[in-house]
């Protein structure tokens, strides 16, 4: 069985170089490899420069690989052909607000990509656009909101609504609940979860948080420093880390969900 999406050694190397002096701008991304099936959770874990907020740039095409070849159901995705990538492999950000103009609607938010990437009348893309706000739990009302007049909680929906608007196989999240209060966070998973059981779609999930990354993924990639550390199911890396690194991160996080005695 082909898998969704293939990383085959993609890395990438950032030179901070300057009359052979390197600088603090250096980084390099030693080559990852991984597959992700339909409707499976992939999730892409890591301290702060770790690599893994690049490691999804790379997939989603915003930034390009030095090496190795990206998939998509077998077919080599070119780094000339952006628009089939952007089509089938969509991204929500951790800030709503930065992927959000604040100066339209979220009707001309909506209906921007549909414009660039489909061939859909303008009555069709209102349509699309009303059944992408139900789907994510927003109305139709919605469509004439500018971004202010949305709760935090609302422009995540939308940013995921941004993100499903072009029927995707593949969603790329960073850290998309971190500015999340913790009740609106538990909303938004599960309405990923359960859109993710629906439409089948392939989800990476990039966070330093322990507790979601268990809650959500199926499989996790543990990265230190622009190395793959080890990659598994979550359940087993969260029970038997391989690495004395993925050991430290689990018991950080346990002595901090344990209760005090």
């Amino acid at each position: 069985m082909t898998a969704l999406l293939s990383v085959d050694k993609v890395g990438f190397v950032q030179r901070g170089n300057l009359k052979g002096i390197k600088r603090a701008n250096s980084f390099e991304l030693s080559p990852i490899s991984f597959e992700l099936n339909s409707g499976e959770t992939l999730a892409i874990v890591g301290e702060n420069g770790s690599g893994k907020s690049l490691l999804g740039k790379l997939l989603v095409g915003a930034e390009k690989p030095t090496s190795g070849n990206i998939y998509l159901n077998g077919q080599k995705l070119s780094p000339h052909n952006l628009k089939q990538r952007c089509l089938n492999i969509r991204m929500i950000f951790q800030h709503s607000n930065e992927s959000l103009n604040p100066g339209i609607t979220v009707a001309k938010i909506l209906e921007e990509p549909l414009i660039l990437n489909t061939q859909l009348t303008s009555s069709e893309r209102k349509q699309k656009i009303m059944k992408t706000l139900n789907t994510v739990g927003l109305v139709n009302d919605h469509m004439y909101f500018y971004r202010h007049m949305l709760s935090d909680g609302q422009r995540q929906r939308l940013a995921l609504a941004k993100a499903l608007i072009l029927d995707p196989l593949v969603i790329v999240a960073d850290e998309p609940f971190a500015a999340l209060d913790p009740s609106v966070r538990s909303q938004t998973i599960n309405l990923i979860m359960k859109l993710q059981m629906e439409l089948g779609l392939g989800f990476i999930f990039i966070s330093h948080n322990l507790g979601i990354v268990r809650h959500i993924s199926d499989r996790a990639l543990i990265l230190r420093h622009g190395q793959l550390v080890e990659i598994g199911k979550t359940e087993v890396i969260f029970n038997w880390p391989k690495s004395e690194y993925t050991e430290k991160l689990v018991m950080s996080h346990q002595s901090l969900v344990s209760p005090k005695v």
